[in-house]
């Protein structure tokens, strides 16, 4: 969102004001604006903004994707690791794809890295998409969501 002086005389100076929101992202993130100006020299300028937004809990990567062959067991991981100085507490409390998949929750590091394992069961072809709904004991991000796809020919 962005917020400025309409208009600015020549020579004069003005103000624009642009908000990120942030939600929803982690790490480095970079966005631009364009101001348009009256000036033939000029008459467009980039305005960038980089920010690097810290969370108290990372988790990499945000969703799964798992493509392969039915009659063959796949796995793919998600890590979820707590940055809050404090120790990390997650529990399953919904997982909507139990007849298609099953998952692990591995504590990689007490308190500070889980592992969360998804596997195929053998033989079972489709296309779905669900989710793993996670508990957390931080109150900043009580909840995590992992998203699942997956297609099995």
């Amino acid at each position: 969102m962005a917020h400025f002086d309409r208009a600015v005389p020549p020579g004069g100076e003005g103000k624009i004001t642009l908000r990120l929101n942030t939600r929803g992202y982690e790490g480095k993130i970079r966005k631009g604006a364009r101001v348009y100006t009256n000036d033939p020299k000029n008459r467009v300028e980039t305005l960038t903004v980089e920010v690097f937004v810290k969370t108290p809990i990372v988790v990499s990567p945000r969703s799964v994707f798992i493509q392969g062959k039915a009659a063959e067991v796949l796995t793919r991981s998600v890590d979820i690791t707590g940055e809050a100085g404090k120790p990390l507490k997650i529990e399953a409390v919904d997982f909507n794809l139990n007849h298609r998949l099953e998952y692990t929750i591995d504590e990689v590091s007490p308190g500070k890295h889980y592992r969360v394992n998804f596997t195929t069961l053998p033989n079972s072809v489709d296309q779905y998409r669900g989710r793993l709904l996670l508990k957390t004991n931080y109150p900043e991000k009580p909840q995590l969501v992992i998203l699942v796809r997956a297609r099995l020919m």
